[in-house]
């Protein structure tokens, strides 16, 4: 008498306001400024770009706009050099940004024995760290192209959207996932392809549109309010940090306040 083993399963997370509670394609903006690859101006705009990822409900509506300025931004940027910013300050950038519900989902299905996988949209060199600090067994990410290993400012494969799901398909093919036996966790519309696919599919912070398809479908909807967990909230680092972040974010919402008057008021002149 031959006996099965039952087929292996996985828990796919998104990463952006789904496991951390910002973007993050830009949430390095001030190291990378420090370590020379940035302007002020590039800062600038990056923290505006920043403010609006973190206040818009659906953030669907401002991927391409997003895409295009990561990928302006990088052009001719060293990988390597990207790759190791990110690893050096893991620490102070994302630790104490994780959502303490998505870093508990992410032990309980480790200790369930199944794979966790990390997709997103953002560049390999940011997420490949990041998946590393979350104790991830796969990551799957925006690929950017590379000339003389510098970045061309073209993107080799984006994994966006339906991209999300064909991984999804190609992982369960290699691998053996049963995808009806797997979860699927994300918080934008745009990835209702890769919730689909999943057995277990759920809606974290959803957006607006999500959260009326998940509703619809009968998904579980999750409401992540706590990132930060195992931080030590009382070191410098993190307190510097901290200040930081508080400062970027009432720069970039002077500056845009500044650039909404300015516009006005030229109107008004005008008229």
């Amino acid at each position: 008498m031959t006996s099965t083993s039952p087929a292996r399963t996985a828990a796919f997370f998104d990463l952006d306001k789904t496991v951390i509670a910002r973007s993050s394609a830009l949430a390095f903006t001030r190291h990378f400024y420090e370590g020379g690859l940035l302007t002020k101006r590039a800062m600038l705009r990056s923290a505006i770009a920043q403010l609006q990822f973190l206040l818009t409900a659906d953030p669907a509506h401002h991927v391409e706009r997003m895409r295009k300025h990561v990928t302006d931004m990088s052009a001719g940027w060293e990988a390597a050099t990207v790759r190791s910013i990110v690893t050096e300050t893991l620490d102070d950038v994302v630790r104490p940004v994780i959502f303490i519900e998505a870093a508990a989902l992410i032990a309980e299905h480790k200790a369930a024995g199944r794979d966790v996988v990390l997709i997103s949209a953002s560049g390999m060199e940011m997420v490949e760290p990041i998946g590393a600090l979350l104790g991830v067994d796969l990551v799957r990410a925006t690929e950017m192209a590379l000339i003389d290993g510098h970045y061309s400012g073209e993107i080799k494969f984006y994994c966006y959207g339906e991209a999300k799901a064909d991984v999804m398909r190609e992982l369960a093919d290699e691998r053996g996932y049963n995808l009806t036996d797997c979860y699927a966790y994300s918080d934008s519309a745009t990835d209702i392809p890769m919730l689909a696919l999943a057995g277990h599919p759920a809606a974290v912070n959803p957006d607006k549109t999500l959260r009326s398809h998940a509703v619809d479908q009968g998904w579980e909807i999750l409401d992540f309010p706590n990132p930060a967990p195992l931080v030590d909230w009382s070191s410098n680092t993190t307190r510097g940090w901290t200040a930081f972040a508080a400062s970027v974010t009432v720069l970039a919402a002077a500056a845009a306040t500044y650039g909404i008057v300015h516009l006005l008021s030229e109107r008004h002149d005008a008229a």
